[in-house]
C-alpha cells in the first residue's frame, strides 16, 4: 500500500462520524490537502470565505485558484441531493448553489472543479462536462479513491493550463478578427452595425468550429472554399455560403456548384438572418483564412464560445452591439427541468437492466424519443423568453430531428 493509500486511510478514520460545517471545514481540507494530496504549504493555495456577489454579498466556502477548483462544504448531516433555501429564499442543492457562485466570477476565476462535501462523501463536477453525473468518492474509500481528489492540489496539471491557454489563445483570436472587421463598416459604425458585426463573428467562429470537429464532413471544407474568393468577392461568397447552410437539401438549387452544395443543412436559425456582409480587405481576408482557419477549434468546448465573445469584447462595445451570452449554468436552469431531467432518469434506469438485451431495448426506445423531440418548439420558446424576462436572458431555437447530412447549430 502506498503512502498516500495509509495517510488517506488514517484520514478517513480520524475524520469518521465527525463534521460541522463551519467549525471544522476549514481544518478538514487543510489536513486533506497536506496529509493526503501532499500539499506543502496549503494555505498558500486555498481562500476560505471568498466574496461573491449576488443579490446580496454571499461566501464561497473554499476556492483554490491555482488549480480552478471550488469547494461548496456542508454538515455531515446534509444530504448532497437535497435543496436548501437560500437567503433570497430559492431552493437550491448544494451544487445547484456552487453554479450560481460561479457565474458571478470574473470568466478568468470560473472553476473548472466544483466539489461538493458533507465531510461523509464528495461529489466532483467537471465544469468541463456540466451535463455529466458526478464523480462520487466516499470518506470511507478514500484509502483506494483518493487519487479522484488529487486534482485539487496539482497545480502542475498540463491538462488544465493547455485547456486555460487555448481558451485565452481563442479569445484573443476572435478580439483581433472582430477588430478588424470593425473598421469595414465605415468610420462611424451604427448601432445596427455593431449588431450585425456580432452575428456575423458568431458565424465565422462557427463554421471554423464545425470544419475542425468535422460537423461540415471535410477537413478544410470553410477553408478552402472561401479561399477561392477573390477579396472583391469574398463577402459575397461568405453571404451565399450563409444563405446555403440554412437551406435543406431539397429546397436548394439542383445546379448549385458542387464545392457550394457539399456543405450540410445547419438547423437552429442561426444563419436564416439576412445578415450584411461589410467589404473584406485583403487583410481581413488573410486573417480569417490564414489564422482563424489554422487555429484547431476542435480542442474548445462549445460551451464556452460565449464566456470568449463576453470576455473579449470590452463593455462598451457589448452595449452598443446588445452583445449578450447566456452562461451554460442559466441554459440549463431552464432545459433541465423541461426535458433534460427526464431524459437522464431514462438513460440511467436503462443502465440498470441487469438483462442486456432489455437494457438495449430501453436505450434504443431512448434513441428515438430523443430523435422524435423538438426543442425549442413556439410554446417553450415562451417559456424561455418568460425565463429571460426573469434575468436568464435565453433566447429560443429549434432543434429538430438530424438527418445524415444535417448539422444542429
Amino acid at each position: 500500500m502506498s503512502k498516500e493509500s495509509n495517510a488517506a486511510k488514517a484520514f478517513a478514520a480520524k475524520w469518521k462520524g465527525q463534521g460541522a460545517e463551519k467549525q471544522q471545514s476549514q481544518l478538514f481540507w487543510l489536513e486533506l490537502m497536506e496529509k493526503v494530496l501532499g500539499a506543502e504549504h496549503p494555505t498558500d493555495l486555498v481562500r476560505f470565505e471568498e466574496k461573491v456577489k449576488l443579490s446580496n454579498t454571499s461566501f464561497i466556502d473554499i476556492m483554490v485558484p491555482s488549480t480552478h477548483t471550488m469547494i461548496e462544504q456542508k454538515s455531515i448531516g446534509k444530504e448532497l441531493s437535497e435543496s436548501i433555501k437560500q437567503s433570497d429564499g430559492t431552493l437550491l442543492t448544494p451544487f445547484q448553489q456552487a453554479k450560481r457562485y460561479a457565474i458571478e466570477l470574473p470568466y478568468s476565476e470560473r472553476p473548472r472543479w466544483i466539489v461538493i462535501c458533507n465531510f461523509r462523501q464528495f461529489d466532483i463536477y467537471d465544469m468541463e462536462r456540466p451535463n455529466d453525473p458526478p464523480t462520487h468518492v466516499e470518506l470511507a474509500d478514500l484509502e483506494k479513491d483518493w487519487t479522484c481528489l488529487r486534482f485539487i492540489t496539482d497545480t502542475t496539471s498540463t491538462r488544465i493550463q493547455k485547456e486555460m491557454d487555448l481558451s485565452r489563445e481563442a479569445g484573443q483570436l476572435v478580439g483581433k478578427i472582430y477588430d478588424a472587421l470593425l473598421p469595414c463598416y465605415g468610420d462611424h459604425p451604427s448601432a445596427q452595425d455593431y449588431q450585425d458585426l456580432n452575428k456575423l463573428i458568431v458565424r465565422l467562429v462557427f463554421c471554423f468550429y464545425a470544419e475542425d470537429a468535422d460537423l461540415f464532413g471535410k477537413h478544410d471544407q470553410f477553408h478552402d472554399y472561401m479561399a477561392s474568393f477573390a477579396p472583391k468577392h469574398f463577402r459575397t461568397g461568405l453571404m451565399e455560403l450563409f444563405k446555403v447552410l440554412d437551406q435543406k437539401e431539397e429546397a436548394r438549387d439542383r445546379f448549385m456548384e458542387p464545392e457550394l452544395a457539399a456543405f450540410p443543412y445547419v438547423n437552429g436559425s442561426l444563419f436564416t438572418e439576412n445578415v450584411p456582409v461589410p467589404p473584406i480587405s485583403e487583410d481581413v481576408r488573410l486573417l480569417i483564412l490564414d489564422e482563424g482557419c489554422a487555429f484547431d477549434w476542435s480542442k474548445i468546448s462549445p460551451t464556452i464560445f460565449g464566456a470568449i465573445f463576453e470576455s473579449t469584447l470590452n463593455p462598451a462595445t457589448r452595449r452598443a452591439g446588445g452583445m449578450h451570452y447566456t452562461s451554460i449554468e442559466n441554459i440549463h436552469k431552464v432545459i433541465d427541468p423541461l426535458f433534460l431531467d427526464g431524459y437522464r432518469a431514462a438513460y440511467a434506469a436503462a443502465m440498470q437492466e441487469k438483462q442486456p438485451k432489455r437494457r438495449h431495448e430501453k436505450l434504443r426506445d431512448l434513441q428515438e424519443a430523443l430523435g422524435r423531440g423538438k426543442y425549442f418548439d413556439k410554446m417553450t420558446t415562451e417559456l424561455i423568453r418568460a425565463a429571460g424576462r426573469e434575468g436568464l436572458g435565453i433566447k429560443g431555437f429549434s432543434v429538430e430531428r438530424r438527418e445524415s447530412r444535417e448539422v444542429a447549430a
